[in-house]
């Protein structure tokens, strides 16, 4: 069974790198309903949208890029 990404939502600092590297996975709250880009930088928290949506190589790209650490396995 595939491991589920998440996001530490009080320490994700907003950067995007996660979203860049793995956009299939992760996506910035707002952007899941189709809102885009039209928030201001910070205002919004990566989030987990399509937990499956990459290879766990990708994915493990993304949270070594994470420059907060936050992304994480839960099994």
């Amino acid at each position: 069974m595939p491991r589920t990404p998440a996001v530490d939502q009080e320490c994700c600092i907003s950067c995007e790198v996660c979203t860049q590297v793995c956009p299939d996975v992760f996506v910035m709250e707002g952007e899941e309903e189709g809102h885009g880009h039209d928030h201001a930088h910070g205002e919004h928290k990566s989030i987990v949208h399509n937990p499956f949506g990459a290879p766990e190589a990708t994915i493990e790209e993304a949270m070594d890029r994470c420059p907060a650490a936050c992304i994480y396995w839960v099994d």
